[in-house]
């Protein structure tokens, strides 16, 4: 089955914010992320949960699109997380209620990561010094969402090739290492 984004989601803005030194609520922004949508800081709460509305709290689920720079990744939020609520760098992207048996939030995120949806949602992007992609852009994209069974398929082979990815660049790392030590040696 192959649908437009607003047809299985529903789609709303980040909140701005101006975040405090302690606070209950982390206030994720583009800056937490790598250009895969991995987490690659430490999270602490730095907003006041009397300043946030409860309909701007993440769901398990809901998957962050950073809409706004030329990192324009999604991923996927975990509730085993602090709270959080999305910074205005996001749209925070949640199934509809009937589509929730029908596709997994991560796999929903591998897709928008693929190279087809990325080259589709950067070549509508508007801006000239920060290039921004629209909500009504991001809706029309067309996803296909095959059974569940093929989507746990699909992640299981995604994460089998990125940890084949992240190992070989520690091989190459610890090989780099290995013939300096050698060269070192030889000088000595």
């Amino acid at each position: 089955m192959k649908t437009a984004l607003k047809h299985i989601t529903n789609i709303q803005t980040g909140v701005f914010a101006k975040p405090i030194i302690e606070g209950e609520i982390v206030y994720l922004q583009a800056r937490h992320f790598d250009e895969n949508g991995q987490l690659i800081s430490l999270l602490h709460p730095d907003l006041s949960a009397e300043s946030i509305s409860g309909k701007h709290l993440l769901q398990h689920g809901d998957i962050l699109f950073a809409a706004k720079g030329t990192k324009n990744f999604a991923a996927w939020y975990e509730s085993k997380n602090l709270p959080a609520v999305a910074s205005t760098s996001f749209f925070v992207i949640r199934l509809k209620e009937n589509t929730i048996d029908k596709v997994l939030p991560e796999y929903l995120a591998w897709y928008i990561n693929q190279p087809v949806s990325q080259k589709f949602l950067k070549g509508k992007a508007m801006g000239t010094s920060i290039a921004s992609i629209s909500k009504a852009v991001l809706e029309e994209l067309e996803i296909s969402i095959p059974d569940l069974q093929t989507q746990k398929a699909i992640l299981i082979i995604s994460h089998l090739r990125n940890s084949e990815k992240n190992l070989k660049q520690q091989i190459e790392m610890l090989r780099e290492k290995q013939i300096q030590q050698k060269i070192f040696n030889a000088i000595k």
